[in-house]
């Protein structure tokens, strides 16, 4: 199978390039375009139940924040000269947003970074890496 558009989701962290470089290569090798994107799920306060979307400022810190962690998906799409773009998502469960930027730009290989948890941390935090291969149609690549 060839692939023709790859999605990588990206959370910004250091762990998050060697799935960037290894779908920007296989772009270039299979003459595939590359879509990146940056989910940003909403947070509430338990306390009160305000969503911290609505409080000033937040929005604006997430749009600095996914413009830095899609600044190292665009530089390595460009050194290796493949068609990506890019885009960030405020809401929703992350893995459940992937699948469906996914499925929606007709993705057909999905590239991911594992942060590597275990035990209690894997247990109590989950993994978007985890649902996204649970519930996914199409394939995904783990990168660890």
């Amino acid at each position: 199978m060839v692939y023709r558009h790859i999605l990588v989701p990206t959370d910004g962290s250091r762990r998050s390039a060697p799935a960037i470089r290894m779908a920007a290569r296989l772009a270039k090798a299979l003459g595939a375009k590359l879509t990146a994107l940056h989910v940003v799920a909403p947070y509430f306060s338990a306390r009160s139940g305000a969503e911290y979307a609505s409080l000033a400022g937040f929005r604006r810190s997430v749009a600095q924040e996914a413009r830095r962690a899609l600044a190292a998906f665009n530089a390595e799409a460009r050194a290796q000269g493949v068609t990506a773009t890019a885009s960030s998502v405020l809401g929703g469960e992350p893995w459940q947003v992937i699948l469906r930027a996914a499925r929606t730009r007709k993705c057909d290989l999905i590239v991911m970074a594992s942060h590597g948890r275990r035990g209690l941390a894997a247990l109590v935090l989950g993994s978007e890496t985890t649902k996204v291969l649970t519930h996914s149609k199409i394939p995904v690549l783990v990168c660890r």
